[in-house]
């Protein structure tokens, strides 16, 4: 599968950094691919199949050449700086962010556009586009689907960690640009009294039950046994719904487990709240039976077929997760080295490209706006497609 335009119009001039012009932003000379990769080290085997992937998309005729750099060997920085001596007009990675933070600034210097593979959006900058699918993307997609369905008020029960932080900043950005209220968001411990206190608080439980629970226990201390078995038929009536009509969560594992139990016991239920959480659920979906109902956004499957058929073809093994990332870099190379170079105006061209994981677009801040599937967990476990992956990226859908 290629990378292409979405469409045929001529993109407007975009902008670079404060005051300055994007033609200004970048300026290579030459349309060599360079890619930066541990070849070596403990992630070579990583390293050397996203490798595979560069090549598998530049091997047609009449594509740039390719110089690979081992970032193993002696860093990222050293790895970027080789690649611009040995002429490359483009840099594709580096994998890590901390391998893009030492060599973002050899690229931004050289005016060279650099292609990071890491999904860490604080790497993003003018120049310098994270091509991982990262919280915000997610966030963003699912943020736009809950609103295009009705819902509103929009809260966030998050693990206190670098996930949850990223998702928490990501969904406030998100319902923003929703024109949404500000979410509510909570971020938990990892211990069960800690999961427990702070779904009760986010859930206001004690005022949406209070009330009842005061009425069941002054009923059932009468001496009347009718306004006692008021009380039994009173501990069957449904308490008022949430503050929220959406909510994203972000953990898994056991601590997943345990925040279901949560939700159950402050009558948090699909049928009045629409659970999100990311699209790591997707690896282990077929445990989650007792989310049904909620979603997640992720690529759709579908879109990599034709990349995986040629992966396999080529090197007789499956690819590994991220040569999409790798393979979708150097087909865009490709491409624009086909087609005039690698100005930040055709970077950043607003209709995008077709990759192997849906539509994307670079925006001239560094973030990288794409076209995820809504998944929905199923009643016995698994997921299905309910939303497809917008082909055309707006500012209803991603």
């Amino acid at each position: 599968m290629s990378v292409f335009g979405m469409g045929s119009s001529p993109p407007p001039p975009a902008p670079g950094m404060a005051g300055e012009p994007g033609s200004a932003l970048l300026n290579p000379s030459s349309t060599r691919v360079g890619v930066l990769l541990p070849l070596t080290g403990a992630n070579a085997v990583l390293g050397q199949a996203m490798l595979k992937s560069a090549q598998l998309a530049l091997a047609s005729p009449g594509s740039p050449p390719l110089d690979a750099q081992d970032t193993a060997a002696g860093g990222a920085a050293k790895a970027a700086q080789a690649a611009l001596d040995a002429g490359d007009g483009i840099l594709l990675g580096p994998l890590t962010s901390l391998n893009t933070a030492e060599a973002s600034p050899i690229a931004r210097s050289a005016k060279v556009p650099m292609l990071a593979f890491t999904s860490v959006v604080a790497e993003a900058q003018p120049g310098v586009w994270v091509l991982g699918i990262t919280p915000e993307q997610q966030v963003r997609r699912l943020v736009f689907a809950a609103k295009a369905e009705g819902r509103m008020h929009v809260a966030a029960f998050l693990p206190d960690n670098a996930l949850g932080n990223a998702m928490a900043a990501s969904l406030d950005q998100a319902c923003a640009d929703a024109g949404l209220p500000p979410p509510n968001v909570v971020q938990h411990g990892g211990t069960m009294e800690g999961i427990n206190a702070a779904m009760r608080a986010l859930a206001d439980f004690a005022d949406r039950r209070g009330a009842i629970e005061q009425k069941i226990k002054d009923d059932k201390a009468s001496d009347d046994p009718v306004v006692r078995a008021q009380a039994d038929a009173l501990a069957q009536t449904p308490i008022p719904p949430p503050p929220f009509d959406a909510l994203l969560l972000a953990d898994t594992g056991v601590q997943l487990q345990e925040v279901i139990s949560v939700l159950r016991y402050y009558d948090v239920t699909s049928t009045q709240v629409r659970i999100m959480g990311p699209g790591l659920w997707s690896a282990f979906a077929g445990k989650l039976g007792a989310l049904s109902g909620a979603w997640f956004a992720d690529p759709d499957d579908q879109d990599r077929l034709g990349f995986v058929q040629r992966y396999q073809a080529a090197y007789g093994v499956a690819p590994k997760p991220l040569a999409d990332i790798s393979y979708d870099a150097a087909a865009l190379a490709r491409s624009l080295a086909q087609s005039g170079g690698y100005s930040f105006d055709a970077l950043t061209r607003p209709d995008g490209f077709a990759g192997v994981d849906g539509t994307f677009a670079l925006q001239p801040d560094g973030h990288v706006r794409r076209g995820l599937a809504i998944f929905q967990i199923q009643p016995g476990g698994g997921a299905a497609i309910v939303q497809p992956a917008p082909k055309v990226l707006n500012n209803t859908t991603s």
